[in-house]
């Protein structure tokens, strides 16, 4: 398989910030009936690509069953960005086996970072850490992955036979899937079925 360009899920990949995602929205709903918010907790373990925004939706439209106006999910989404700001500053939070592999291999590669999370958020974060020189491009939520994806491919005018997401969520899989590259699933067992990175030690693109 001949690699070229790799794109990086960036929570559960690169950094290990799960944890602090559910403190954040354990935060922005802390007046909310408990069993909704760990809901919306587990929600978001098992959708880890998709963006805050979905995940706020589905809390009022599915959870409460109330419906929520654009205006405030915007809200909600700058308190939950505010919180993160601080406790995702935090190096230790990063994935060591992923890092060393970013840093020994960014010359080799083209690089870029495909999350849902918030971009300006997220631009901030690997700016911050020392992380934005290693890639070409960091994009985020509240455009969609696969979209994401789509439009970095056109404008860089990528080859999808030479294009690889390594993501930790079957949302990760799904946008690499609708946008014809491969998929290399990491840090879920639940995706052992797919091509899967027990290290990046292990690998040679």
């Amino acid at each position: 398989m001949k690699i070229e360009n790799i794109l990086f899920d960036f929570d559960g990949v690169i950094m290990d910030s799960m944890p602090v995602r559910d403190k954040g929205f354990k935060l922005i709903f802390k007046n909310y009936p408990a069993e909704l918010v760990q809901a919306l907790i587990s929600y978001n373990n098992l959708n880890g690509g998709l963006s805050r925004y979905v995940k706020i939706r589905y809390f009022f439209e599915e959870l409460l069953c109330e419906p929520i106006s654009e205006e405030a999910v915007m809200i909600l989404a700058a308190q939950f960005s505010d919180a993160m700001r601080t406790e995702l500053l935090n190096p230790t939070l990063l994935i060591k086996d992923t890092v060393a592999f970013i840093e020994a291999n960014y010359t080799r590669f083209n690089m870029h970072v495909v999350s849902g999370s918030d971009q300006n958020e997220l631009q901030f974060i690997c700016s911050e850490l020392g992380l934005k020189k290693y890639f070409k491009s960091v994009h985020g939520s509240p455009t969609p992955k696969d979209t994401l994806i789509a439009e970095l491919m056109n404008n860089y005018k990528y080859d999808n036979l030479e294009t690889v997401l390594i993501g930790d969520s079957i949302n990760d899989y799904a946008a690499a899937e609708n946008n014809s590259i491969v998929f290399f699933g990491y840090n879920n067992a639940a995706l052992n079925n797919c091509r899967y990175i027990h290290s990046f030690q292990d690998i040679h693109f």
